[in-house]
């Protein structure tokens, strides 16, 4: 992908997650969009967790040399959207806003967590399911 894609990393293994940067109409918007998940081996994963970024608690976009987290980064994300779709236009009208994003989105990172644990998958960083085995 080329530095000028708009890239997301993203929990691959989360459906939500995975349904909503799939939804999100970035392409007609943007143009080139590279989808990472935050459980491979890309080396934009670990340099993000070496920036402090918990990829637990948060999707990161990577946009015109700024890195953007979590609520910041749904926000963008409804900011560029393109027209069309429900789902898009619901997450454009809901996240557009930079405070609505930041009062809902740690309600989508407890929804996420839950599901990951009644599923049985591990979180994204190795350390917390030994933290969490021992709980």
């Amino acid at each position: 992908m080329t530095a000028d894609a708009l890239t997301i990393i993203y929990d691959g293994e989360c459906p939500f997650c995975a349904s909503y940067v799939r939804m999100a109409r970035l392409r007609e918007a943007v143009g080139a969009v590279d989808l990472v998940d935050a459980r491979g081996g890309d080396p934009r994963v670990a340099e993000a967790q070496a920036a402090g970024l918990d990829l637990d608690d948060g999707m990161v976009v990577l946009w015109q040399g700024e890195r953007h987290y979590g609520a910041e980064a749904v926000h963008l994300i409804a900011v560029l959207s393109g027209e069309g779709g429900v789902g898009n236009r619901l997450q454009r009208r809901l996240f557009r806003s930079p405070r609505v994003a930041a009062t809902l989105y740690p309600w989508l990172v407890r929804g996420r967590r839950l599901w990951l644990r009644a599923t049985g998958h591990a979180p994204i960083d190795p350390a917390k399911k030994k933290v969490k085995a021992g709980e």
